[in-house]
């Protein structure tokens, strides 16, 4: 598509990285998520944490519900105008997008995709059973590295999230990058889905592991005491495998001009002091600290463009810029620090408009039926499995809607133009409020239109003891399975 002549869009990316250590969430993440800032409003979350408590008892139960990070985070950010988009999680790791509601329509071709790295997703290591013995035993230590991905097109351009825990121990670094190496390669499911390194854009970030080589744990940590950071950078390695390794060299990071994020006593501020021990009692060496909580990105050059697409474009259509890489010390509540990135995305838009725009006609009120009104672009792939949801504003995802209606059984006129949808005043909530609508496409998997916000007069029937209705898959007997509507054929 042209885009010569469209002006350029900022978008903004607040990206969080945190190991928690099997912890619950902390009572409050302003400060992770800047919600105090003065700064431009961030338009996308991108949440990648590790270690999310994966116990037997715990993993079940988040495959039948929302896990607490989940939850956590869905509660902090709905009321402030944003929904979880999409989510992603392979034992402890789980990757979390969120979204303001007005960029819904411009976000398409949403995959998830998970890698388990070792031997069958495990990793294994010697412990001794006994000195005197010298008996051997073979242990599971680490069932929950590889990587987590989301891809999507934003705008026409495409991005793609992977958030990684790697190998742990000084010791790994080759596996480390033998294992980032194998996400890489991985392949999202769907025609034409382009892999990792094909994106447009590609953030690359999570508990990484790597650590500080050659220098001691004294040398370390006085360097940290004297805020001389600069001393350690050339022995992380990271920044050395940057320098030799073919596959990252197009990856960019902002510079580490915060603390090292590990290993922290619990709740404190302290590095790694308290006397530990391994399985079986035999002692551990204290942690030396390391930069192991990493957020990287590559942006694909114009030549990787023209060799792909088979002609060299005039300009290149997106680009990031880093605002703000930091650290968090004030959370304790694991011995990770957690680590944010702040980007702007600056881009011209290969698509700028949505393919269904929808409203509301006249005043809505819980004591009659209403009528919806939307018109559609030509190209538009509609489905009879299409359907508008009505959502309260701060509704936290997809499937958390009011209400809905089938665009084509609730049809009640149609034109060249337009069409109206009708709904039940029986099932409008009766003490009314502020709502939106959205155009849920079945052959895209995605809202491809939003409504502005209005108001529901409520009933004038209602009374104190009224309460809100309960959400529409507990009231309707035929509900919009997101991505299955071969169960409504045949009613």
């Amino acid at each position: 598509m042209e885009t010569a002549g469209l002006p350029s869009k900022d978008f903004r990316l607040h990206l969080v990285t945190w190991n928690v250590g099997t912890a619950s969430p902390p009572p409050d993440v302003s400060s992770l998520l800047q919600l105090n800032s003065l700064g431009p409003t961030t338009d996308m979350y991108i949440i990648g944490l590790q270690e999310v408590n994966s116990r037997i008892p715990n993993f079940l139960s988040d495959l039948a519900f929302d896990d607490p990070w989940s939850i956590f985070f869905m509660t902090v950010l709905s009321p402030l105008g944003y929904m979880k988009l999409s989510a992603v999680r392979m034992q402890g790791l789980l990757l979390l997008i969120f979204v303001k509601h007005v960029h819904l329509p411009f976000i398409r071709g949403v995959h998830t995709h998970y890698t388990r790295t070792g031997l069958y997703g495990y990793w294994f290591h010697l412990q001794a059973l006994s000195a005197v013995s010298g008996v051997v035993v073979l242990l599971p230590c680490q069932g929950n590295k590889g990587g987590v991905s989301i891809r999507l097109s934003l705008f026409g351009h495409t991005l793609c999230f992977i958030n990684c825990h790697l190998p742990a121990h000084i010791e790994n670094t080759e596996q480390r990058l033998d294992d980032f190496e194998k996400i890489l390669e991985m392949q999202f499911e769907g025609e034409d889905i382009p892999s990792p390194l094909d994106h447009e854009v590609l953030f690359w970030f999570g508990d990484l592991n790597f650590r500080i080589a050659d220098y001691g744990i004294h040398f370390v940590r006085e360097s940290i005491n004297s805020k001389r950071f600069s001393l350690l950078w050339e022995k992380d390695q990271l920044n050395m495998a940057k320098k030799k390794e073919k596959f990252l060299e197009e990856f960019k990071e902002g510079p580490l001009q915060f603390k090292p994020t590990y290993k922290f006593d619990l709740h404190s501020e302290v590095y790694d002091t308290r006397e530990q021990k391994s399985l079986f009692w035999f002692n551990e060496k204290k942690r030396k600290p390391a930069w192991t909580d990493r957020i990287l990105w590559k942006v694909k050059n114009l030549s990787e463009i023209a060799s792909k697409e088979g002609e060299l474009p005039e300009e290149k259509l997106i680009s990031v810029t880093l605002e703000d890489y930091v650290s968090h010390m004030s959370y304790g509540i694991s011995d990770h620090k957690p680590v944010t990135g702040t980007f702007k995305l600056e881009m011209k838009p290969i698509i700028s408009d949505p393919l269904i725009v929808l409203n509301p006609e006249g005043e809505w009120s819980a004591d009659h039926d209403v009528v919806i009104c939307y018109s559609a672009v030509p190209e538009f792939p509609s489905s009879a499995w299409d359907w508008i949801g009505l959502f309260q504003v701060t509704f936290r995802h997809m499937k958390d809607y009011v209400t809905y209606a089938w665009v084509e059984d609730d049809e009640i006129s149609s034109t060249s133009n337009s069409k109206q949808v009708y709904m039940s005043a029986s099932e409008i909530p009766r003490m009314g409020g502020e709502f939106l609508l959205c155009y849920y496409s079945n052959n895209l998997q995605s809202i491809v239109g939003v409504s502005e916000p209005f108001q529901i007069q409520p009933s004038q029937a209602t009374t104190d003891k009224d309460l809100p209705e309960e959400s529409s898959w507990q009231q309707k007997t035929e509900n919009p399975e997101l991505g299955d509507s071969e169960k409504r054929k045949g009613t």
